[in-house]
């Protein structure tokens, strides 16, 4: 594969692209983990790389130990250089007053050396910084000594279920088959205007939909969150700030011809929005609650659906963005999750939470939690929402801190879906139907839907 240098801007970012897509972004102060642990303790570093059973990462360490190495040993000879330039400087002044000129200018053509060598220096020092940066954004984030240690999703655990995941006596339709008896899907047009993956909703489905997602504005706000309708298009800096290279190659969709990306979720802007900020402490935490269409090329999942709107290009999420301090990161973690439990209790839905094992846990990722609902079609559990701690990841990428009176620190993050519909929407579909082809409407949505109980 070629890999091209774009260009290189003033503040140090280098943009690599290939034939079909953006490859990585290297920037100066960007990386996922400290430093520090690597030159400390090197071994908790490849320990946490076979956890996540990406044992091709363990070279990444050594070669990113030795290159430090380098690195302070350029920056300490060019320390020396600039105390022996000062030293020098200070007795070429004493010379000249003494008038002893030749002598001074021997010693001025020893500084000239030294300015030589100091700008070879700092052409190592800069390149072996770049290296140091690439590899280190490669490295996973330490995960949480709480998680699961497996290969994939198939190992997740379960944590809990809320709701009697019911079975009805009727047999449930494809939720494809419940939208088409009230006229409230058409794929062909979309088909026809955009291709596979994308989908109109009519009528009163598209009418639940947001209904869905007014209640879910709503119901956060309830909780205290302030809500944000953030920009749904981003740099390539606050992308590379927020996901790994993986996520980022098979997720987003870019603007060609721009330095612009559209966002596969509120979440990426919203943290965005505090890059190379110090917040004061006092304003922690920080809760938000976001809507956004979200773009995904969905690239190595299972397929675009052909006919139902399980797995689409296009979609709408309200989430859930926390920052705040380390101490406090883990009791939002656990509050979040329950709030999404909270919501989908709400409609009617039964649904179960999941620990996500080590090998499923994206780089930045510390620890995360699924929500799954209960399909009484398939009966069994799918996916309709994930929440994460990231730990100080985003916040080191993005220049994110606190000031509090122990010094300035590494904010921490956490994201959470409230609702990603259509996925919300096919939970509620299929256990909100009757025999009859009508659909219930719980109560919470009601105002949202004029009033009405059943459709």
């Amino acid at each position: 594969m070629t890999v091209k240098k774009i260009r290189e801007s003033k503040d140090g970012t280098v943009i690599m692209i290939t034939p079909y897509a953006v490859l990585f972004f290297v920037e100066r102060g960007k990386k996922m983990i400290d430093i520090k642990l690597i030159r400390e303790n090197k071994e908790i570093v490849k320990d946490n790389i076979k956890k996540k059973f990406q044992d091709d990462k363990l070279s990444l360490v050594d070669e990113v130990y030795n290159l430090d190495i380098k690195y302070r040993e350029s920056k300490t000879s060019g320390d020396n250089l600039r105390s022996e330039k000062n030293k020098i400087s200070t007795e070429i002044g004493s010379l000249m007053r003494d008038k002893k000129i030749d002598d001074a200018n021997l010693l001025k053509s020893r500084v000239e050396e030294i300015n030589k060598e100091l700008i070879n220096l700092e052409i190592v020092e800069t390149n072996l910084e770049k290296e140091i940066k690439e590899k280190m954004m490669q490295i996973p984030q330490i995960i949480d000594k709480s998680v699961p240690i497996g290969k994939d999703d198939t190992e997740n655990v379960e944590i809990e279920k809320f709701g009697e995941p019911n079975v009805p006596k009727f047999e449930v339709p494809y939720h494809a088959d419940i939208l088409a008896r009230i006229n409230g899907l058409d794929k062909e047009s979309s088909g026809r205007t955009s291709g596979t993956g994308f989908y109109y909703l009519m009528g009163d489905a598209a009418r639940i939909h947001s209904a869905m997602l007014s209640y879910a504005r709503d119901f956060m706000i309830d909780k205290d969150f302030t809500y944000v309708i953030p920009p749904f298009m981003i740099r390539s800096d606050v992308v590379t700030g927020v996901m790994s290279f993986t996520e980022m190659e098979n997720m987003m969709y870019k603007i060609e011809g721009e330095d612009l990306y559209l966002v596969g979720t509120s979440e990426h802007s919203m943290i965005g929005k505090f890059k190379d900020q110090i917040i004061d402490g006092g304003e922690l935490p920080i809760t938000l609650t976001s809507y956004s269409p979200c773009f995904r090329k969905e690239v190595g999942a299972h397929g675009i659906e052909e006919r139902g709107i399980y797995r689409v290009h296009q979609f709408e999420k309200q989430e859930m963005v926390v920052l705040c301090k380390e101490e406090d990161h883990m009791d939002w973690y656990h509050k979040m999750l329950n709030y999404t439990v909270e919501f989908f209790r709400s409609l009617d839905v039964p649904v179960r939470t999941l620990e996500c094992c080590s090998g499923d846990l994206a780089d930045l990722k510390v620890k995360s939690a699924d929500v799954e609902a209960w399909s009484p079609r398939q009966q069994k559990y799918f996916e309709v929402g994930s929440c994460s701690t990231l730990g100080d990841a985003q916040a080191r990428r993005l220049g994110i801190r606190s000031k509090t009176e122990a010094g300035t620190k590494y904010l921490y993050t956490l994201n959470n879906t409230v609702l990603a519909t259509p996925r919300g929407l096919i939970a509620f579909l299929e256990n909100n139907v009757n025999e009859d082809g009508s659909i219930n409407i719980p109560k919470v949505l009601r105002p949202y839907m004029g009033g009405k109980d059943l459709i």
